[in-house]
């Protein structure tokens, strides 16, 4: 006989989290099509069950955007969103590399699988750190020829993107 709370225990709750520029920059590059979140959530949603899903996004005026996050929104993620910075020397910043490494560290000790969608080699360290902290499972997704082969070897498992999760 099992137990709800011993059947709690082994259903896989997966955490997600999407850096959604670097996510549509590699795509854009590499494939000059965009990534398709819906087909991705469906893949993932198989795997267990997600009881946390964010994506990281830069605020923009911009109808497309909304209408992006919207999507995003409807289909369970939740949308976190930092200004974009132009510095005076023309360069600009709006990254979300330690906001991304807060939640994570912050959910790891509830999840079985923690998920990340980006190619920075920055979050490396961190995967190793939730794994060995957690005992998390972690998931890369990123266009490989554009992902860092230090974040591919942190990873538990690497999926390349590929033609089967684009528009």
């Amino acid at each position: 006989m099992i137990l709800s709370s011993e059947k709690k225990d082994s259903v896989n709750k997966i955490a997600i989290f999407v850096d959604v520029q670097n996510i549509y920059y590699t795509t854009r590059q590499v494939y000059g099509r965009q990534f398709d979140y819906q087909k991705l959530w469906q893949r993932i949603s198989q795997q267990g069950e997600i009881v946390s899903a964010t994506a990281y996004a830069i605020d923009s005026d911009n109808a497309g955007q909304r209408k992006f996050q919207n999507a995003l929104q409807q289909m369970g993620f939740s949308i976190k969103l930092k200004p974009y910075i132009q510095r005076k020397d023309g360069s600009a910043k709006g990254d979300w590399d330690v906001g991304i490494t807060i939640d994570v560290m912050e959910i790891s000790p509830e999840v079985n699988t923690v998920i990340l969608l980006s190619g920075d080699g920055d979050f490396d360290l961190l995967l190793d750190r939730v794994n060995q902290a957690y005992g998390v499972k972690t998931e890369v997704y990123g266009v490989a020829s554009l992902t860092a082969n230090s974040l591919i070897q942190a990873a538990s498992l690497y999926h390349p993107i590929e033609e089967s999760l684009l528009k």
